[in-house]
């Protein structure tokens, strides 16, 4: 029934995007502005790192003993997984029911209008979190910040930037300084912002925007830092000092991500904050195809016994950086060789995802994404990729990559990357 109403939904698109809040701003005040009447709000903006960040802040306040409702996307496998509601059983996807319901209040609240699906379907999400009791709400972004649908919410508890890197640039802008001033649009007067690790064109722009209209920064690498120590996780301000296990999601990156989460916690839960709390969350975030790898499935059957299989969903130049180093240190501790399968969407930047890659992979498998008509047919990406120096061979699907990245009979180290709409897709396959 979901599926439906998101489908007749999808025809209220405009002709083109434009980003605006006025479509948004008319459709909560029709539904009765259900933004104001939100928990405790924690927003967040950046081009990586969000979904990571707050799973881990998700994991401290749930240990804790906080309720939490979540708001991310895309999401991986189904819709639902978007809205995450706190209950008296933990916190848990928005059922169909409730989903059905509140689509179905947005439906008849836009009475027919343009608007887009990504503003309608927050919309809704913002009246099943003020309708259900938590004690938290943590908010992603969509796309940029500024124009964003979330930021209809005037007054968050704080909100988080999380490192900013070039993407969506036909929507943001060509500029790390243009992109940064996108995010930091999402600064409210008087509330805090704790700032990842940036490079120091975006931290200007966002430091220029925090000092114009009031607010405390709280800044990675200045106020805050976070980093590996003799296989621990080292959290230290100039009053603080948390050592801690490493998290249980992989890679160099996720390091800087718990730092953020960490830092937004100690402000937010303050004395209350525990070590024991802490360690939960580094051990206990989770957060699907960020750089996971995948226990044994259905797709370890196309492949040679022993052969790892690693799901990533980044899609842009700092996102195929950060898996390549952490691909890097794989290899540094056990060697293997490494094949990589390949899709991606033609709105990427396909050359600089890959280009981190270099001398590490062995091979490239390009893929078709189904039923994604933006996505790079498999021969022209092989062709990109053979232009940047890899042997790039074209398939038609994950499980014929696997096939032949196994012809030779020793087990391989697999990455599938390159986009969340193929993580998706992976995880539906495997399952």
């Amino acid at each position: 029934m979901s599926n439906t109403l998101l489908e007749r939904l999808k025809a209220l698109h405009p002709q083109s995007i434009d980003l605006s809040l006025g479509r948004i701003e008319r459709l909560l005040a029709a539904l009765g502005n259900p933004q104001d009447k939100l928990p405790p709000m924690v927003h967040v903006a950046g081009t990586n790192g969000k979904g990571s960040t707050l799973a881990f802040l998700r994991a401290i306040a749930e240990a804790l003993g906080k309720g939490v409702h979540v708001y991310t996307s895309p999401h991986l496998v189904d819709f639902h997984e978007r809205i995450i509601l706190a209950g008296p059983h933990g916190a848990a996807p928005i059922s169909e029911d409730v989903l059905v319901d509140c689509l179905a209040r947005a439906e008849a609240a836009n009475d027919g209008e343009l608007i887009t699906l990504f503003e309608i379907t927050t919309a809704a999400a913002f009246v099943a979190f003020a309708d259900a009791p938590a004690d938290l709400l943590l908010l992603e972004t969509g796309l940029g910040g500024r124009l964003d649908a979330t930021n209809m919410v005037a007054k968050p508890l704080i909100t988080i930037i999380t490192p900013v890197s070039i993407d969506h640039v036909s929507f943001l802008g060509e500029s790390l300084a243009e992109i940064a001033g996108e995010k930091a649009g999402i600064l409210k007067p008087g509330v805090p912002c704790v700032v990842g690790r940036q490079e120091k064109e975006a931290l200007d722009v966002i430091e220029r925007r925090a000092e114009e209209i009031g607010v405390p920064l709280h800044v990675a690498g200045r106020d805050f830092d976070s980093f590996e120590q003799q296989g621990r996780l080292v959290f230290q301000t100039d009053s603080r000092l948390f050592d801690l296990p490493l998290p249980r999601l992989a890679g160099r990156h996720q390091i800087d991500n718990a730092g953020t989460a960490i830092a937004v916690a100690s402000i937010v839960f303050g004395d209350a904050l525990t070590a024991r709390g802490l360690e939960h969350g580094m051990t206990n975030a989770y957060l699907p195809a960020r750089l996971e790898c995948l226990p044994v499935g259905a797709l370890h059957a196309y492949g040679v016994e022993g052969t790892e299989i690693w799901l990533d969903g980044g899609h842009n130049e700092a996102g195929g950086q950060a898996v390549a180093h952490a691909i890097a240190e794989l290899d540094e501790r056990l060697p293997r060789p490494v094949h990589i399968i390949w899709g991606m969407m033609e709105t990427k930047d396909a050359r600089r995802f890959i280009a981190p890659f270099k001398g590490l992979v062995e091979r490239v498998y390009t893929v078709p994404i189904p039923d994604e008509p933006n996505a790079f047919a498999a021969e022209p990406l092989a062709d990109l990729a053979r232009a940047e120096g890899f042997d790039a061979v074209a398939v038609n699907s994950v499980p014929e990559a696997l096939l032949k990245s196994a012809s030779n009979g020793i087990p391989v180290r697999v990455l599938i990357c390159g986009s969340l709409y193929l993580a998706g897709l992976v995880l539906k396959q495997h399952a």
